[in-house]
């Protein structure tokens, strides 16, 4: 008699949380919708707010301009920072240009600005670990360029040189790999045995947090699709975490209609998160298209609690309490 065939496995989802925004990024896209609110458009903001191309294409219909120099913004006009953070040279321009500003750079980004002030003014070289090129780093690196040292990974290491070996400290850019990055600091400590560290971790909480869930999700994961634009740091770094964490496969897609249906072909679990500057809408949808593919189970993959909040840029906070000061005294 012949054994009956084994039944299929069950197709699901499992949902990775914490996924999604971050408090810097939530701070940061209410800052800009409550400015144009405030002020009216346009306001000019600096690079694009965060790193999520349906983020940015909203604000924009809304009346937010972004542009890439402050020379771009005309005389007079309101201008925010993005969350990335700017160098000291930035507001320079800004004041020249008499603008208003508003600054909302992540208040994470802003602890490892002062970090890298504060051991720029011992004299310590400062080598700073992240991705040449990307905004934070520029913006870090402009507040000590001349103690500054960029360090892009392990393969980095062997070409860094310092002035005095006692005197050298490590910062990070806040949306590296975790793993990664504690591998280039065990390279830096090997070469450079009095290495300093950060009196506190520089990779923000919601990086980890994100990285962390990943590696969970993606060992049962036959594919792991990260929801996130290409510009997007730490999205890209769940991809790669996803791929070493044992997925089979991993992609990044901004959104539903990117997913290749080639993908699924042998597949019956797929993992599904978001990178820190992605609104859940974008997942929703995702998981609406996997849904009508025959992936509607969905199973949580819960690894942490999140409850930190950011209160708005303070040139902001103060605009607003004017006005509802103004109200008030109208009444």
């Amino acid at each position: 008699m012949t054994a009956p065939a084994p039944a299929p496995a069950s197709r699901r989802v499992l949902l990775a949380a914490p996924r999604g925004y971050c408090a810097g990024v939530d701070r940061a896209v209410i800052a800009v919708e409550k400015a144009l609110e405030q002020y009216g458009a346009p306001v000019y903001v600096r690079h694009e707010i965060v790193h999520n191309k349906y983020v940015v294409q909203t604000l924009e219909r809304k009346g937010a301009i972004f542009v890439e120099r402050t020379e771009e913004v005309p005389e007079g006009s309101i201008v925010m920072f993005s969350a990335h953070g700017v160098a000291p040279v930035v507001h320079e321009e800004a004041a020249r240009g008499k603008l208003a500003t508003i600054d909302a750079t992540c208040p994470l980004v802003t602890k490892v600005h002062k970090e890298a002030i504060r051991y720029a003014n011992e004299d310590f070289d400062i080598l700073l670990i992240g991705h040449e090129g990307h905004e934070e780093v520029i913006g870090t690196s402009g507040e000590a360029p001349d103690h500054i040292t960029i360090v892009d990974g392990p393969h980095d290491v062997d070409k860094v040189t310092v002035r005095d070996e006692s005197k050298v400290v490590w910062l990070s850019q806040t949306t590296l790999s975790v793993d990664e990055t504690m591998e280039t600091v065990d390279a830096l400590k090997t070469k450079f045995p009095l290495l300093v560290s950060p009196p506190s971790d520089d990779i923000c909480y919601a990086t980890s947090n994100r990285q962390a869930a990943v590696k969970v999700m993606g060992a049962d994961s036959d594919l792991v699709i990260v929801v996130g634009s290409k510009n997007s740091s730490n999205s890209i770094r769940l991809v790669e975490v996803a791929k070493d964490a044992g997925a089979k496969a991993a992609h990044l897609v901004d959104f539903a209609s990117e997913i290749d249906e080639a993908w699924l072909e042998g597949v019956t679990t797929v993992g599904l998160t978001s990178g820190a500057s992605v609104p859940e809408v974008l997942v929703e949808e995702v998981l609406e298209w996997l849904a009508a593919r025959g992936y509607a189970d969905v199973e949580i993959v819960k690894t942490a609690e999140e409850h930190i909040t950011f209160s708005l840029p303070k040139e902001l906070r103060r605009d607003l309490r004017a006005e509802a000061a103004e109200l008030v005294a109208d009444k």
